[in-house]
């Protein structure tokens, strides 16, 4: 049976005052309330209390799902903005202190937080994750151990978090190395049938280690709650556009995957020792120093095998209505990803005499500006040119 390819997507956004940049530790019960009120059941409360959560419902497309999230979108900011706050979509907050952050009263956040200690309220990072409607459990347990391949590629294209506690990381994803503190992360095993996968998980729930397969956080996981697979390795995208070519990026990876397995033919299966390292050149480099070509064993530029991608997924993309999407890929190359304009941002300011406090709040001005671009009406401010990218 073919799947359904349905989608779904849920984002993290950090709450932040609009005047000075700063995370709002405590923010008025009123924001999630009205929140709630306006989009019932696709938004929630985070572990941390300055983070807010949405998502949207099920989409039987891309454009489905870039309407849906650009409304959440438009709702957040326009709530928050009652209360002079402002959503942000990047995976770190460029200054933001982790210590005195405050976690939301909920029984599963509390049992988190006594879990993993200090490893949890450390958990200062928002991601992105997209599910991908596969209801058969073999098929989607296939799907997973062939797609983990592709993890980096889509990671490359989200970065948003070169800054932390206010220090340039030198890494266009430093989220990945708080996530990795947390067990049972990274990218997944490789398991020879669905049957193989719950034996595994059983014996960790059976044992008491955890209580269900909520607790494994893979990059890419069977979805607990619905039949789906759901990746989670990449960045929040602070440009919603970009966040539309991953998504169309990832849907078409697995229908295109689902194509060949219907003639008999698989993606090769590499070892999680590789696998492993493109994410970790993914994470430090972005595009900037390119991957691994396991066939070719050589490092090829990002460029390259991003139109060996395209080329691929051509036929599923085009099918599933989101070849634009796809294509649209290439744009998040020519003008760099949220990481690369942080960065820029930020090494404009101190160009012009900025000292690095201030630098910092104006990338935080930037992270504003964008998350609701093409949401609600453009800001007037200057875009940083892209020549100013490094």
């Amino acid at each position: 049976m073919t799947p359904s390819f349905t989608l779904g997507v849920e984002e993290e956004y950090f709450l932040v005052d609009r005047s000075s940049g700063h995370i709002v530790v405590d923010p008025p019960p009123a924001v999630i309330a009205d929140c709630l009120a306006q989009a019932p059941g696709q938004i929630s409360p985070e572990l941390l209390r300055c983070q807010i959560e949405v998502g949207t419902r099920v989409c039987h497309s891309v454009a489905e799902v870039r309407t849906q999230l650009g409304e959440l979108r438009r709702i957040v900011a326009a709530v928050a903005s009652e209360h002079d706050i402002a959503p942000i979509a990047a995976s770190t907050h460029p200054f933001a202190d982790w210590r005195p952050q405050t976690t939301t009263n909920r029984d599963r956040y509390q049992a988190l937080t006594r879990d993993l200690g200090t490893t949890a309220r450390r958990m200062m990072i928002g991601g992105m994750h997209v599910h991908v409607g596969i209801d058969d459990d073999d098929l989607r347990v296939d799907l997973m151990n062939q797609a983990r391949y592709f993890l980096p590629h889509l990671l490359v294209l989200s970065t948003s978090s070169p800054f932390w506690q206010g220090q340039e990381t030198g890494l266009k994803s430093y989220r990945l190395s708080v996530w990795n503190e947390v067990p049972r992360t990274g990218i997944p095993e490789e398991f020879g049938s669905y049957s193989e996968y719950h034996r595994n998980l059983q014996a960790l729930v059976t044992t008491g280690v955890i209580e269900d397969a909520t607790k494994i956080w893979w990059d890419l996981r069977p979805s607990v709650r619905f039949p789906t697979l759901e990746m989670r390795i990449t960045d929040i995208c602070t440009r919603l556009d970009d966040c539309m070519a991953v998504t169309a990026l990832f849907v078409s990876v697995l229908r295109m995957l689902f194509r060949l397995r219907q003639s008999n033919i698989r993606w090769r299966a590499y070892k999680s020792l590789l696998i492993e390292e493109n994410r970790w050149r993914a994470q430090r480099y972005g595009f900037d120093e390119g991957l691994l070509d396991f066939g070719k064993t050589a490092i090829v530029p990002y460029a390259e095998l991003l139109e060996e991608l395209i080329d691929l997924v051509r036929e599923d993309a085009h099918v599933l209505g989101c070849l634009a999407e796809v294509e649209s890929s290439r744009d998040i190359l020519r003008r760099g990803t949220s990481a690369h304009h942080q960065l820029a941002v930020f090494r404009a300011a101190i160009n012009t005499g900025a000292d690095h406090a201030e630098a910092l709040r104006q990338v935080v001005t930037w992270l504003v500006e964008e998350t609701v671009r093409g949401v609600v009406p453009a800001p007037t401010s200057a875009a940083v040119p892209v020549e100013a990218i490094a």
